[in-house]
């Protein structure tokens, strides 16, 4: 549907998922999350898609969860595990589609938007293309199933770096740090993703979906964390740090944080 902030449009083979808030730098709102398991569905039951894209409107591909809707997270640990659920299911979603699916990225691809990226089988960024893990700037956690995938993408020692520093990446050293496949010129970036979806589409779909299961299977780590891992990251919404780092945002100030 036009004008919808996620939306999907389908060309022949190749599916395309579009984030359509381009004032806002295509973060993701609560509504977005929660339309994203209908929307792969959709996709799923189109018999003719066989490669799905997943990009941003105006030159962005997704700056992070949007966080001027929080507020409503603030001492609601309620609200903060539904947050949780809604982003958990709609990633968990994206990194199960039983087709192949491509990342698109230009301009920033940061916090929830690399954890998007990273649901996604295949990342080709442009040259002007940042990255980021960015919670430490608000005094939150990033959800456990998305740093599991950040660590098996890059392993510990740079996910701890990115996410420990919140620090921004250009697009080559994203490359370098196995973070994206393919580093494309930005003018080049549309029509080298849709020849590439154009050429996966041609493989067999049956050893495509297989094999994307079989990976997905051998990588699925052990589950006895992710309890834990949930309160740390609800819990994390009432504390002293969350409070400060979003009153720093709203201010748009820098956040002085007190420490435990």
């Amino acid at each position: 549907m036009s004008g919808a902030p996620l939306r999907l449009e389908v060309d022949g083979p190749v599916g395309t998922l579009i984030l359509d808030r381009p004032s806002a730098r295509n973060a993701m709102t609560r509504q977005m999350w929660r339309a994203l398991p209908r929307l792969l569905g959709a996709a799923q039951n189109d018999k003719a898609l066989r490669v799905l894209v997943v990009r941003g409107e105006g030159g962005s591909f997704c700056a992070g969860a949007d966080i001027t809707q929080m507020q409503e997270l603030i001492d609601n640990p309620v609200q903060a595990a539904v947050f949780l659920d809604e982003m958990n299911a709609a990633l968990n979603t994206l990194a199960s589609f039983p087709r192949p699916v491509i990342a698109r990225i230009d301009g920033p691809c940061i916090g929830a938007g690399l954890a998007l990226a990273l649901a996604c089988d295949v990342r080709i960024a442009a040259s002007d293309a940042r990255f980021g893990v960015t919670p430490a700037r608000l005094g939150l956690t990033y959800p456990l199933a998305d740093t599991r995938r950040l660590v098996a993408q890059i392993g510990p020692a740079r996910a701890k770096d990115l996410i420990l520093s919140a620090r921004l990446i250009d697009a080559q050293d994203a490359f370098d740090f196995g973070l994206v496949e393919q580093v494309i010129p930005a003018q080049d970036l549309a029509r080298h993703t849709q020849d590439y979806a154009l050429s996966m589409a041609q493989g067999s779909a049956h050893t495509q979906a297989a094999m994307k299961a079989m990976i997905n299977a051998a990588t699925t780590p052990d589950s006895s964390l992710e309890a834990p891992a949930r309160d740390i990251f609800i819990q994390s919404f009432s504390g002293a740090d969350f409070k400060e780092g979003f009153a720093a945002f709203k201010n748009k100030r820098k956040p002085e944080f007190r420490g435990s």
